[in-house]
């Protein structure tokens, strides 16, 4: 089904919502959706990142509900590459299972991404590049030949740029987007450039959007609007953009690291940011100069933050150390990606929650937080700077590569009731022990007047309550326990998680980090078929919340979903510790080390077993596994996700 090419009208006007191609069916209606699951499979060089987030962020300022998962090569030549993006008019939970309609650039994106798209989806291909399989009927076949459509628009120069725009231009066609909005937020992306970038950007959507689809595809789509409750308008962004902006509105004004994926875009966030309020972000030369100079900055009085991926956290780690002992507040930044060493790095994991808690020598407790999305990576990062000063430790916020590069919708926050003091406090005070025996350790900044002339000390050795260096076996004892019933007290503050679905039953998920979404729908998919399940989903891993041990009695299961391997011993990361907190013997793991972000149907068959939970079967880029082979006795009932395609 491959049309003859037709060229675009070279009389259109820029602003592409004040076309009327010709040959247009007149009879297109649109159907209203509230849902739609648009997936762009090519190159990474084709900017099909570029073209998903335009829809994104249209999809945010229109008050929908947005989420994406984008897929990227971890060379630098680069390589095949998604983008998917969710659209909604109610709540969207996750990026969606199953495709509604995919764009296939190139052979391998069609081979390798027509199992992702629902029977009855439709597939929008390049017809220069790509020949589908149309014997095979589920799917309605839409062939345009983008590569040269885009030429004609462009001129000969243009053969493999602005393809993503002009998809973007047939994207809105087939959906009544608001092209209004998105000519802006194109304009928006290219400010500053050349005007000519601009100009060439708006004709490739506007040849996209005249190109006539109506002898092609038999429905159109308008996507139904749902007024939103409360007044604060929607902001788009990505995790990493969040997590950046939640530092500020933490009082954060001092930083250092050093470049890595998938961390390195709150580094240049925070180094362009950062002056605007007084404050410097510091490029080290690596990473152990980075962590160095953040703790500089909070030994001056202002807490400070450094972050990385997993392999510079491993380099950090002995000074994160010397941050336990000397009791000095710091928040340390890891966004996750596939270990170990160089690992998986555009790939996401939560494989580094045991060298978060336990990374360090000797006993160095640490405060672990993990953002669950998008918009709670930046609340997070208020309530980890809150807790570092309060109890002058160390803080980590777990996020991860598929939170960094994911962008949602969410209120904009109520920043003049959110944002934190930044000053610094130089108060005399009359006299002052940095470590008591019986209280909670909090530094003065150097520079600050104690009128006794008493001042303290401060060094990474065992020390006494005004910190000079000490030998004694007793205080060792007395500070080591000082150090961790900080964390014991911190654990009475935190909040139980709320359960999700069914307050008592068979089964209860139970989930930490990027995995909030697809457990909760996969807890409404399984009771909208008769399973009584609920969900928790922890933000707060290092210390635990008390009073757990109330919640595990009411299920008759306990299932923790993970991306992290099952381990020598049969359990996830989190899973273990849990197993090893309470000694309950119902918890279970659902675990995968693929790389890629749970997809409902795969946490359904982990904990099912593969029961159906749909009418129809859904293809999935994995399958639950039982590993009785090898597994004790006790854990016979862990599963593992094994991959079994191309997500």
């Amino acid at each position: 089904m491959n049309p003859t090419p037709v060229a675009p009208n070279p009389e259109a006007p820029a602003v592409a919502s004040n076309l009327n191609p010709s040959g247009e069916r007149a009879d297109l209606r649109p159907e209203n959706i509230n849902d739609a699951v648009i997936r762009l499979a090519g190159n990474s060089q084709d900017g099909i990142q570029s073209a998903g987030a335009f829809l994104a962020r249209l999809a945010g300022r229109s008050d929908q509900d947005v989420m994406t998962y984008m897929t990227i090569p971890a060379t630098i030549s680069g390589g095949p590459s998604i983008f998917q993006v969710r659209i909604g008019s109610g709540e969207v939970l996750s990026a969606g299972d199953e495709a509604d309609f995919l764009v296939a650039f190139y052979q391998h994106s069609y081979q390798d991404h027509i199992g992702f798209l629902k029977d009855g989806g439709v597939l929008l291909y390049d017809s220069d590049n790509v020949e589908p399989n149309l014997e095979d009927k589920r799917f309605l076949y839409v062939g345009v030949p983008i590569t040269g459509l885009t030429v004609e628009a462009l001129g000969g120069t243009a053969k493999d740029k602005g393809k993503n725009i002009f998809v973007l231009g047939l994207i809105a066609k087939v959906f009544h987007l608001d092209v209004e909005k998105l000519a802006t937020l194109i304009k928006e992306k290219f400010a500053g450039k050349d005007e000519s970038i601009v100009n060439t950007a708006i004709m490739a959507f506007t040849a996209g959007y005249a190109y006539p689809l109506g002898n092609l595809l038999a429905k159109r789509y308008q996507f139904e609007h749902v007024a939103r409750v409360g007044g604060r308008a929607q902001i788009t962004m990505d995790g990493n953009q969040a997590l950046a902006y939640g530092l500020i509105a933490a009082g954060v004004r001092y930083g250092a690291g050093y470049p890595i994926t998938p961390w390195s875009s709150v580094m240049e966030i925070l180094r362009s940011e950062f002056p605007k309020y007084g404050g410097l972000f510091v490029q080290a030369e690596d990473e152990l100069a980075s962590v160095s100079i953040a703790l500089g900055f909070s030994i001056s009085g202002n807490l400070a933050v450094t972050g990385s991926a997993g392999p510079g956290i491993s380099l950090k780690t002995e000074a994160i150390g010397w941050a336990s002992m000397a009791e000095v507040p710091l928040i340390v930044v890891n966004v996750q990606r596939g270990g170990p060493s160089t690992g998986l790095p555009t790939n996401v994991e939560q494989s580094d929650l045991f060298q978060a808690i336990f990374g360090g020598h000797g006993d160095s407790p640490r405060v672990v937080l993990a953002a669950r999305s998008v918009e709670d990576c930046f609340y997070i990062a208020i309530e980890a700077g809150k807790i570092a000063r309060k109890y002058s430790t160390p803080v980590f916020i777990l996020s991860d590569s598929s939170l960094a590069t994911r962008i949602e919708a969410f209120d904009e926050p109520n920043l003049p009731e959110l944002m934190q003091n930044a000053k610094l406090d130089l108060t005399p005070v009359q006299t002052f022990k940095p470590y008591p025996i019986d209280g909670i350790t909090h530094h003065v900044a150097p520079g600050t007047r104690i009128l006794d002339g008493k001042y303290p000390l401060l060094s990474g050795l065992e020390h006494d309550e005004m910190g000079h260096p000490t030998g004694s076996p007793k205080l060792h004892m007395v500070m080591t326990a000082k150090r961790r019933n900080k964390l014991r007290k911190l654990a009475e503050e935190v909040p139980l998680p709320e359960i999700y679905g069914d307050q008592e039953g068979d089964t209860l998920l139970v989930g930490w980090g990027s995995t909030y979404g697809p457990i909760h729908e996969a807890v409404t998919q399984a009771r909208a078929h008769g399973e009584k399940i609920g969900a928790i989903h922890f933000r707060h891993l290092h210390p635990l919340p008390n009073g757990l041990e109330k919640i595990w009695p009411k299920f008759k299961r306990i299932v923790v979903v993970e991306m992290n391997d099952l381990g020598v011993y049969g359990y996830g990361q989190f899973a273990t510790i849990l197993r090893a907190r309470y000694c309950e013997p119902k918890i279970e793991s659902v675990t995968k080390t693929d790389g890629l972000t749970f997809r409902i149907k795969e946490i359904l068959d982990g904990v099912f077993e593969g029961r159906t939970f749909a009418a129809k079967k859904i293809p999935r880029e994995g399958a639950a596994t039982v590993h009785a082979d090898t597994a004790p006795e006790c854990v016979k009932t862990t599963r593992e996700v094994v991959p079994q395609g191309v997500g």
